[in-house]
């Protein structure tokens, strides 16, 4: 008989991630009645906001029918709505607690979180049991479960009712030793523009992990109508959206802005819809082009938006639309630095091949690296850092372009006076085709990212390192 009176509250397990709850149960003379999932309130007392798809029900006549142990690729919340049971839960999720396991009862005033990967079984220990679980996906014939045998030694579950005694399918009696049993991995990782300067600075900091994947434009287009289709998304935990439209200039023509909307927005939204109907974490990076420039100080994270040009335009609306995303982290940074072309290596080749340049001297702000970026982006996601917006660049003073460049010309064994400082009008008067406005301060605060646990270094020890 359920246990009335309970207050709704949460027990831990040696299992990262199942959670035991009891819920309040109202009874009289009539019967009783619960409230069996309750979104607000039990996400409000910690439960995960899991999003469950689909109810269902599975009715047993007798005392001792046995089922399990499977491992399926959804998280699920059980209860039970008329009888009793004694449950098994086996961790087999790749990791250091594979084969932990946890037993106990559940009657209509106790419920569990099953998190994905967790192998799940029961038995009844009262005749007419109805077993109750909300998954938060659609079942899939595509979709892979992972099984252990019932009765296995390394488990040593202490089944009240022997199993050569209880009711169980051919099926489950037949299932493998946990000594043959593949984990089950995370969900997947995939990272979307990886031959840019940010996605090889992410193949470098994710590495080559199973889970994680990585998608050229080739392979996966931002900007293709189909990429809705275009993945079995439901296999997915994170995006990273490292692709955009950065030809800040060409965004001024008429073609040029076409392909900058294409990418930078319709392609942000249509992984904005896949983010939010899958409950995938999306990373978006965006720029400091989404500010005119005109503040006197550094731009906060929730600073109004107000870009100049077609590319900070576009930029502005990206992260519009990702921030509707309930799992997602906009990245936020500027003057970046990566693997190929890029600015540092142009002041470097100049110096050596003695041309001596003219560069902006009044726009600031500080360089970024990409190393630094991915190492950011990996540390939000490996900490589960509250979801939001995240100013991230290189820490140090904020200099200009032509002080970066005269740092370039000193560090590589030239003499900085060759650089001649410029303003951005003298820089593009005689500049052929259209020219983006650029913001005058690029400074982004860096208090909400620090606040996290990450400290990047030093833009000037970063280009030291670089050009050694």
């Amino acid at each position: 008989m359920a246990e009335y009176g309970k207050a709704l509250r949460s027990t831990a397990t040696p299992i990262p991630g199942l959670v035991v709850w009891d819920l309040p149960v109202h009874g009289d003379s009539r019967g009783w009645f619960k409230e069996n999932w309750q979104r607000e309130k039990m996400t409000a007392a910690g439960l995960p906001d899991f999003g469950p798809v689909q109810n269902n029900i599975s009715f047993n006549d007798a005392v001792g029918t046995t089922r399990g142990i499977h491992a399926e690729p959804w998280d699920k919340f059980v209860s039970v709505a008329t009888g009793r049971i004694f449950g098994a839960w086996v961790d087999l999720r790749e990791g250091p607690s594979f084969g932990a396991v946890f037993t106990c009862e559940l009657d209509p005033s106790r419920a569990i979180f099953v998190p994905r990967g967790v192998g799940n079984a029961y038995q009844t220990l009262e005749p007419d049991t109805a077993y109750t679980y909300l998954v938060n996906d659609h079942w899939s014939p595509d979709a892979t479960y992972t099984f252990l045998n019932l009765a296995d030694e390394t488990a040593a579950i202490a089944w009240p009712i022997p199993l050569d005694r209880a009711e169980l399918s051919a099926k489950d009696a037949a299932h493998p030793r946990l000594a043959d049993v593949t984990p089950v991995l995370p969900r997947k990782t995939l990272v979307i523009g990886a031959n840019g300067q940010l996605g090889r600075a992410l193949r470098a900091e994710f590495g080559d992990a199973a889970h994680v994947e990585y998608a050229t434009r080739a392979e996966l287009d931002l900007a293709d109508p189909a990429l809705e289709t275009a993945r079995r998304w439901r296999d997915y935990e994170v995006v990273i959206n490292a692709a955009a439209y950065t030809a800040v200039d060409a965004a001024e023509t008429a073609e040029g802005r076409a392909a900058a909307w294409a990418v930078n927005v319709t392609g942000v939204a249509a992984l904005a819809r896949v983010a939010t109907a899958y409950g995938l974490t999306l990373v978006h990076v965006s720029s400091d082009y989404v500010f005119d420039g005109t503040s006197d100080r550094p731009y906060r994270e929730d600073d109004p938006l107000c870009p100049l040009g077609v590319y900070g335009q576009t930029k502005a609306a990206g992260d519009g639309v990702a921030a509707t995303v309930p799992r997602h982290y906009i990245v936020r940074t500027s003057w970046v630095i990566g693997d190929g072309k890029n600015f540092v290596r142009t002041m470097a080749s100049l110096a050596d091949r003695g041309v001596d340049p003219r560069v902006v001297d009044d726009q600031i702000g500080r360089l970024t690296f990409t190393d630094d970026i991915a190492h950011g982006i990996h540390h939000l996601l490996s900490t589960h850092a509250p979801f939001g917006t995240y100013n991230l660049t290189n820490t140090g003073p904020a200099v200009s372009w032509a002080g970066i460049a005269r740092q370039v010309f000193a560090l590589t064994g030239h003499d900085p006076a060759r650089v001649t400082g410029v303003s951005t009008e003298d820089y593009f008067s005689q500049a052929a085709m259209p020219i983006a406005p650029r913001p005058r301060n690029s400074v982004l605060e860096l208090k909400k990212i620090r606040g996290v646990g990450v400290t990047p270094e030093t833009w000037d020890a970063r280009l030291r390192a670089a050009l050694r």
